[in-house]
């Protein structure tokens, strides 16, 4: 599959993917860039690293990244909670980190056996990996996630394969639910035609949508729609279609996403959605890029790529502001293979 868009495939390409993803033997785990580590109290997940960075696949409750790390920060809020897992417990616990999700959320069943069972973990290849969730019948799907980490520097290609396993279509989309470390900088790049009257919403409590918010944590500034700390309601919903935004840490490092928009689609989140960052006054900013609808008959599957990034880039003191054209320099040098 090409790793910058989104695919369809028919019964029969589908077939042989899946013939490749899920049903080959692996002959081995002796690949370059991989090992087994335990995480918190999570054994044997994927660890997939270079020079700089390493990445962290927990399959225990849900497929996640556990741990997006570059010269020895995690970039990723990894909620010490976690660190209280027993194997077979019913433990309430944090779910955290760089999770994935699928929608819209609004109308799609419970699925706590995608979100937060076990899933099946493999090394693939050289710094790559998969997960595979169980089959979904309330959903009519089961998932594979693909992670390929670079040889050289950060760059983290992390792809999601809805499979429809019912008998009848299915109407979902790709949903990212990323926990990066909180208190940052959002910054996402405007197009020139919103929906929106200040390019976002706000989402408030009796499942009100507030097209017009006022926030003075929010505001456009040079082509560019800045959060600078949490707002009066934490989930905000965008329609930017230029493909990327960036997420400015007090770590020093700036997160850029990247992804494949689809103008002439249906976006199927309840506001149209291709962007959604839930900012609470916490520890963690979740950072969430939402795929178009895939709708999907019996036997066939679609892919969404996220491209992860992380790059050295001072966040700014007392008084100052970030700059805005050198987070989109490093957006730009975000190059995708």
């Amino acid at each position: 599959m090409g790793q910058w868009q989104t695919e369809r495939m028919k019964t029969s390409t589908l077939q042989g993917l899946l013939i490749l993803l899920l049903a080959c033997p692996i002959l081995g785990e002796n690949y370059p860039g991989t090992s087994r580590v335990q995480l918190l109290s999570y054994p044997n997940c994927i660890q997939l690293e270079n020079e700089t960075t390493k990445v962290v696949l927990g399959h225990h409750r849900g497929g996640r990244v556990l741990a997006y790390s570059y010269r020895g920060h995690n970039a990723l809020y990894l909620d010490p909670q976690e660190a209280q897992w027993v194997p077979g417990s019913k433990q309430k616990l944090p779910v955290s980190a760089g999770r994935f999700d699928i929608g819209p959320e609004k109308i799609i069943p419970p699925r706590p056996e995608l979100w937060s069972g076990p899933w099946k973990a493999e090394i693939t290849g050289a710094r790559s990996a998969r997960l595979t969730s169980p089959e979904h019948p309330r959903t009519g799907t089961q998932l594979v996630r693909t992670f390929r980490l670079d040889a050289e520097g950060s760059h983290l290609a992390c792809t999601q394969i809805i499979r429809n396993i019912s008998d009848s279509t299915i109407e979902w989309c790709h949903w990212s639910r990323t926990f990066a470390e909180g208190q940052g900088i959002c910054v996402i790049p405007l197009s020139e035609v919103s929906r929106f009257p200040k390019h976002y919403v706000m989402y408030e409590p009796g499942n009100l949508i507030n097209i017009a918010p006022k926030q003075d944590s929010i505001r456009v500034r040079e082509g560019y729609l800045e959060i600078t700390g949490a707002p009066r309601y934490p989930k905000l919903g965008m329609d930017s279609l230029e493909g990327w935004f960036a997420y400015q840490m007090k770590s020093d490092l700036l997160f850029v996403k990247k992804y494949q928009t689809y103008p002439d689609r249906v976006y199927n989140e309840v506001a149209g959605l291709t962007i959604s960052i839930w900012y609470p006054d916490g520890p963690m900013c979740e950072l969430e890029p939402i795929g178009p609808r895939q709708k999907l008959e019996p036997g066939e599957a679609a892919a969404f790529t996220e491209h992860w990034f992380l790059h050295p880039n001072p966040y700014p003191g007392d008084g100052k502001l970030l700059d805005l054209s050198a987070v989109a320099d490093l957006a730009e040098a975000s190059k995708v293979d």
